[in-house]
This record gives structure tokens, sequence and C-alpha cells, in this order.
């Protein structure tokens, strides 16, 4: 790697709250939902449904924590059941509502095969049952996926009766993650409460690929998209938006703006400076890429003179130049400098940990959008893995379905247009590269061959929402540039064989 320019983003950072200032925000609007279900519990209001809409990382989970046990304060409730389409979203749930109300009254219910996933954390928060039968009576709040809730929830309104409202097995039913459950699920438990309560990141994927959906094009109904965007316009739906994430760096605060561009307000918990990536002796290209990184503004290299790939999802000579930028940094070493905040957002302690030495996350998640892109990837953590005995889940590679939900600290990620030659594909990979571009806690880099600002000038760009996405798009090529311009860019060229 011989040559590297280097482009700061193009979009300078608006004027934003961070630390205690942002995070009230968050609060204020909680509480606002909260009020929303009171009134709704009590019959002052008329709400079915009440959607807190959050931003990756905004802290939705503790949200609806707070809105669960203020609605088991109510006296019109006595039960609520908790919800969402994955157990690896559930079971975190089960553990923190386990700790809040008590082993006792928190039910866990999972499928037989599952119970040895559970974690032993959340077998000591919760009562964890494989058959609706050893229910406890009197527990106030059942957990489990919505494919398990489904499937049991006549039995258990036969063994445990009615909840408080006489009709429904529950009185509230909250959905977790809820822009990731698609409406065809959400149809199968839609009657277990009289009142739903979706909180979730609009910017989540539904589990299945919309292009296999049968009613494709069809803007009056598509069963695989977000069951909230079903009721944007309902009048007994009540929805807000969360204004703060306590995820990104300051620095990366553009970028998720560029994804939530219709949101009237969105601030950030860190402030400028309170997460970076330390270097420790990369030098070179290496070390003027990963120190750009290490300061927490999102940045995007394209890399020129590379052999054609044998297909957009097999490319073996991108995934080497990003094999080779990570050996660099990992065989250098760096350090991971963070801020812990309160529950109200203040700042508490700052420390910088060697990378080395942190085994409780993932520190490096190596992400592609497609399975065969993920294998190869899956080998290159293998050989780096062992190379630099790293500890088991240091460095991971994965789907970027596969990671929603999940957090990191330094995201390195192909970008999901890298080689292609249309932008048909752009609406489905949107909602990808907005996963992609929010999990990371302290840097980000995507990497891509050369050319995507000649494939935005040049290729047609189908307008409008074909697959019935949720949210408001502009057409791909205005949208994208959007998303790239709160990006530093960075160019590198590989020597050919002649040169």
């Amino acid at each position: 790697m011989i040559d590297f320019h280097f482009t700061e983003p193009s979009v300078v950072l608006a004027p934003s709250k961070h630390h205690g200032e942002a995070a009230i925000g968050n609060v204020d609007v909680t509480s606002q939902a909260i009020a929303a279900l009171r009134d709704s519990l009590c019959g002052d209001a008329d709400y079915e449904r009440i959607l807190l809409k959050a931003a990756a990382g905004a802290g939705k989970s503790y949200a609806l924590r707070r809105m669960v046990d203020d609605a088991l304060t109510a006296p019109e409730c006595s039960r609520v059941g908790v919800t969402a389409f994955a157990n690896k979203q559930v079971f975190p749930l089960a553990l923190e509502i386990g700790k809040m109300l008590g082993k006792e009254k928190v039910c866990l219910l999972v499928a037989e095969d599952r119970l040895k996933d559970v974690p032993p954390a959340t077998l000591e928060a919760a009562t964890v049952v494989v058959s609706y039968k050893d229910c406890p009576p009197d527990a106030q709040v059942l957990l489990g996926t919505t494919h398990k809730l489904a499937g049991i929830a006549r039995y258990l309104r036969a063994l445990l009766g009615d909840a408080s409202n006489g009709e429904r097995l529950f009185d509230v039913l909250f959905v977790d993650e809820a822009w990731q459950l698609p409406l065809h699920r959400y149809r199968t438990i839609d009657r277990l409460a009289p009142i739903d309560v979706g909180v979730g990141d609009v910017g989540q994927l539904p589990p299945l690929d919309p292009s296999q959906n049968p009613w494709r094009g069809d803007p009056g109904y598509n069963p695989y998209r977000a069951w909230p965007t079903a009721y944007d316009e309902d009048v007994k739906t009540w929805a807000m938006e969360m204004p703060a994430v306590w995820r990104p760096t300051a620095a990366q605060l553009p970028v998720w703006r560029a994804f939530y561009a219709e949101w009237d307000d969105l601030n950030c918990v860190a402030g400028p400076g309170d997460r970076e990536l330390v270097l420790d002796g990369v030098d070179g290209v290496a070390g003027a890429l990963w120190n750009q990184v290490g300061t927490g503004v999102a940045t995007l290299v394209e890399v020129e003179g590379l052999p054609d790939a044998e297909a957009p999802d097999v490319d073996l000579p991108l995934l080497s130049a990003v094999e080779s930028l990570l050996d660099r940094l990992i065989g250098c070493g760096f350090s991971v400098k963070s801020t812990d905040y309160d529950a109200h957002g203040l700042p508490s302690d700052v420390f910088t940990l060697p990378a080395g030495e942190i085994t409780d996350r993932t520190v490096i998640a190596v992400l592609a959008t497609r399975n065969q892109a993920v294998d190869d990837a899956q080998d290159l953590v293998r050989r780096l893995t062992e190379k630099h005995s790293l500890p088991e889940g240091w460095m991971v590679a994965s789907t970027v379905d596969s990671w929603q939900g999940q957090t990191n600290v330094l995201t390195v990620a192909v970008h999901p247009l890298s080689g292609a030659s249309t932008l048909d594909v752009f609406n489905s990979a949107f909602g990808r590269l907005a996963v992609t571009c929010t999990r990371a806690t302290h840097g980000l880099l995507l990497v891509s061959r050369a050319g995507l600002d000649d494939l935005l000038a040049t290729a047609s760009a189908r307008p409008g929402t074909p697959l019935g996405e949720p949210g408001t798009r502009q057409l791909p090529r205005q949208t994208h540039r959007r998303i790239l311009d709160a990006f530093a860019r960075g160019r590198m060229h590989l020597p050919t064989e002649t040169e």
C-alpha cells in the first residue's frame, strides 16, 4: 500500500447536546410514553399501540424495563408479556427484569433445545421453564420469542386465566426490537393484549430477505416489512422518537443523523474526546488510517489496484487488504479510551485499557452483507486469532443481519455496494448499511472497491420504496450521497504486478 489520500467529512457537525443534557431527552420521551400507557390502562386514552422509536444505541431496553415496572404498579395491570423475534433479544431482558422484580415474578419460556443457551445469570435471575405447565401461577411477567408465545398462548390462558382486563392473557404486550419483527409475525401475537408497546430501532431489519417477498411492488401490503410501519397514520397509535444515542462517539453523530435524517433532533450522550482508540507504534499508511479511525470519525476507504473479484460477494483481494490492515493494528497493539456515565448521562469515570485485556465484549467485528463474504471473513478472523493468540470472541466475523442488536468496539465492514454495477439493490442494502454503521462504540471503518462515486453518478436509480420499506426514502443516489458526506474518505492504491 504505497499511496493514500484522505479528506475530512464534508458535513460539519451541527450543534448538539452531550452528557446529561442529551440523556434527559430520552428520559422525557420515555416518561411521556409511560403516561400514555397509564392513561390507556385506566381508560383515559384509547391507544391500542404505543411506539417508542429509537436510533441505534439509544438505551431502548432500559426504557422498556422502566415501562414494564411502571405498568405493573397500575391497578388495571396484573400481567404483562415481553417478546421479541429472537432468543438473543429475550434472554437479556429476562435477566434485567428478573433482577428488577424478583425471580418468582418473572418467567422465561424457552424451547427445550434452547434451554442450554440460557446464560447462567439469567437462570439465576428469572424462573426459566420449557413447558407452559411449569409457569408460576403468580408470575407477573412472561417472556418468550414471538414464535414461542404464539404457539402456547391459548394453553397459558387456560392455565393462568385472563389478566385484569378479563379478556386477554396480558394487560400489556411489550415488543422489544419491534422494527425487526415483520408484520406477518406480529399478526400471530397482536391479540394477546389490548395494548401493545413496541420499542426499538427504526433502522433494524426484518429477518426475511425482501427480495423473496411475493407481494413485491405492491405498496398496499408487504408482510415482510417491520410491523409498526403499518400503523404510521393510525389514530389509536401513540408514537414518539427518543432524541439521544448512548452508543457512538460524538464524532460519529453525523452518520447517525444521516440515517435518521427525518428526525427533528438527535444528540449523543458521549462528548468530544470521551472515546478514542490509542495507537502504539503503527506507522506508514496503516498508521495514518488507524489514527484517523481512532479519533472516532467514521471513515470510508476505497481500495484501487485490486485484481478482479470472483463476484461481488466473493472478493478475496479486498478482504486480503482488510486482513493486512488489521494485522498491523493488532500486531502493534492499541488501547481503548472509554468514559463511563451514570444513569443521568453524567461522566463518572474515564479510563484507558489495552485492547488485548478486554475480555467481556467483542473488540473487532468484521461485517459483510452476504454469507459467502462472511465465510471468507471468518477465515480471516481465524488466521489473525491464531497468529496473535487472541481470546475467543475478541474478534468475530458476521453477517450484518446476524449482528443486529450486538455491540463492538471497532467495526470493520465491507460496504454493501462494493463492486455493484447498479443501484437496484440499494433499497434493500440501505437497512444493512444502517446496521453496519451503528454497532461500534469507538471506531468505524468501511472498506470498498474504488468506484462508489462513479456508481452514484452514472447508475440508474429506482425511485421510491418498491419493497415497502419503513421510513421516508429519497432516490437511492441522493440518500447515499448524504450518508457518504458524513464519512472521512480515503483512497488506497495497491501496486499491480507490472508496477
